[in-house]
């Protein structure tokens, strides 16, 4: 069961890699953000896989949820910065 719970908390870790070759390439801000949102989504999962590991998973849950609030905040705060500031719509009118 361990290995099993292990295992997948690889995995997450490489579907994390390839949320963050979409943040670091993509081409528009909407690509950026939800690359960010993506891994940050994917971190709040992998600490509920921590806590079964050590089995502290009441406590993990917690931090899990805290943070997975605290993402849900800043990419709205971004997208919201994003679009009243920098004009989020420019990029598709240059094309």
């Amino acid at each position: 069961m361990e290995s099993i719970i292990l295992y997948s908390g690889i995995a997450l870790a490489v579907i994390m890699a390839v949320s963050l070759y979409r943040t670091v390439v993509g081409p528009t801000i909407l690509d950026r953000l939800m690359g960010v949102n993506a891994i940050e989504s994917e971190t709040a999962v992998l600490l509920i896989i921590i806590g079964v590991i050590y089995r502290k998973v009441d406590m993990f849950i917690d931090i899990a949820l805290a943070y997975a609030l605290l993402n849900f905040i800043a990419v709205l705060a971004a997208a919201r910065y994003f679009h009243k500031k920098k004009g989020l719509y420019d990029e598709y009118k240059d094309q």
